[in-house]
Order: C-alpha cells, then sequence, then structure tokens
C-alpha cells in the first residue's frame, strides 16, 4: 500500500513538472513573436521618416527650380525689354493688345511731375544730366492728343476735346534696328476706310514682341507706312487714364 502511494506521488510531481515545462515553453515562444511586432513597428516608423526626409528633399529641389525658372524668365523678359530677342520670337499680336482708355505723359512732363524721372536717369546711368534727359524726352513725348481710347477694333484720337475715329486691322509687323544695336518691334494697324482725319497707319511700340496686354506704348501715326519706320526721335507715349502722375513717374522708374 505504502508502495502504491508512493508510485501515485512521483507521477503527480512528473505531470506537474511537464505542465510547467509546457507554460515556459509557451512563454518562450510568444517572447519573439512581440519582438518581431516590434521590430516592424520600428521598421515602419523609420520609413515614414525617410518618406518625410525624402518629400522634404523633392520639396526644396522643386523650390529650387522654380525660383531658378523664375529667375530665368526675368532674365529673357528683360533682355527683351531692352530690344534683345531673335526674329523667331517675335509673334502677331491683335489690338486688343492696346485695348482701353489711355492718356498722353506729354502733360506731366510739361508740369514738372516727371522731374524725378530724370533726375533718377541721370543718378543711375551718368551719360546726361537731368535737364539734358528732360529735353530728349520733350521732343519724344511732345503730341497734341492728349487721350487715345481703343475699342475692338476702333481707335480714337483726342485733341483737347475732338474726337477722330477710325477703324483698323492688322497689317503685320517690322522689326526696327536703333543706333546703339538694340531692337523694337512696330506693330502696324491700317486704316479700313477713308475716315476725316483719321491718320491711314497707325504702329504700336511698348518693348513687346509677342500677344500680351500692354501697361503702356509709344504711338506712330501717318499716311506713310514706311516714313513712320524711319520715326525713332519723336514716339509719343501712353499710360492707362486712371492712372496719375506720380503713379506714372513711379512705373517709369522701375523700368
Amino acid at each position: 500500500m505504502n508502495t502504491f502511494i508512493k508510485l501515485v506521488s512521483v507521477l503527480s510531481i512528473c505531470f506537474l513538472l511537464m505542465a510547467c515545462q509546457d507554460q515556459n515553453s509557451t512563454k518562450e515562444a510568444a517572447t519573439p513573436k512581440q519582438s518581431s511586432e516590434k521590430s516592424a513597428a520600428e521598421e515602419e516608423t523609420d520609413s515614414s521618416s525617410e518618406n518625410k526626409e525624402q518629400q522634404s528633399e523633392d520639396h526644396a529641389d522643386e523650390s529650387e527650380h522654380n525660383h531658378d525658372h523664375d529667375h530665368d524668365h526675368d532674365e529673357e523678359a528683360e533682355k527683351i525689354y531692352s530690344g534683345y530677342f531673335e526674329d523667331s520670337q517675335v509673334k502677331d499680336r491683335p489690338l486688343s493688345d492696346w485695348q482701353g482708355d489711355w492718356q498722353s505723359v506729354y502733360p506731366f512732363l510739361q508740369d514738372g511731375t516727371l522731374d524725378e524721372v530724370f533726375a533718377h536717369k541721370a543718378k543711375t546711368k551718368g551719360d546726361m544730366t537731368a535737364e539734358e534727359y528732360k529735353e530728349y524726352y520733350e521732343v519724344g513725348y511732345r503730341t497734341d492728343v492728349n487721350r487715345i481710347v481703343i475699342k475692338e477694333n476702333t481707335v480714337s484720337f483726342f485733341k483737347n476735346e475732338e474726337e477722330i475715329s477710325g477703324e483698323y486691322n492688322y497689317d503685320g509687323y517690322e522689326i526696327l534696328t536703333y543706333p546703339k544695336g538694340n531692337r523694337g518691334v512696330r506693330f502696324i494697324f491700317k486704316l479700313v476706310e477713308e475716315s476725316e482725319g483719321a491718320p491711314s497707319y497707325i504702329q504700336f511700340s511698348d518693348h513687346g514682341i509677342f500677344p500680351n496686354k500692354a501697361d503702356h506704348y509709344h504711338l506712330y501715326w501717318g499716311d506713310d507706312r514706311e516714313a513712320l519706320l524711319d520715326e525713332i526721335t519723336h514716339w509719343p507715349t501712353y499710360y492707362p487714364s486712371d492712372m496719375d502722375g506720380h503713379d506714372i513717374a513711379h512705373e517709369m522708374i522701375a523700368h
């Protein structure tokens, strides 16, 4: 009987030991899984950080590219404005590029409003005095047409209160080379039907060479197309009628 009890006790102890061993094995098996899950999370975090860094670098590269593009565009626009461009860049332009209500700048030269412009030119360029610049522009700006209104194909000239109007169609462009070596483009429009007092031809020059809304322009007009192309000392200049003289002066200085 004692022997039987001892045998049962031994067997019970063995079962207990085996159960403990199974529990330990289960815990050990669970530990690598947790470690594996943690590793995956860390990898995901690292990958997210790398993606953010890459996106940041991409945005920086894009911003730098856009800055370079804007800089190149500004340089190209400045070259064209100064009269340096290729013939292939010149494109036909519609009369709508100059549509609007325009005023002559000549009265602002006469009343002294533009004196600061001439002083600025004398200071920055140094090739003439302010007074010499004023004399030069006095010849260029001089006109008795103090207002021009362009609507669709109709151009109206105002001499004091007298209005002279005509309908004009596009007649091509001409590329001119000036004594200093730079160039300009005249965009030419021809009178459709004879209208009393209206010039047969008008020629626009605004430093532009392809379609773009003008912010100001020089205008040549007369009845002889070729003779107008030879005119380079007299160029009546027009700015929007809703600008005052000081705004115009500051705009001129900016250019």
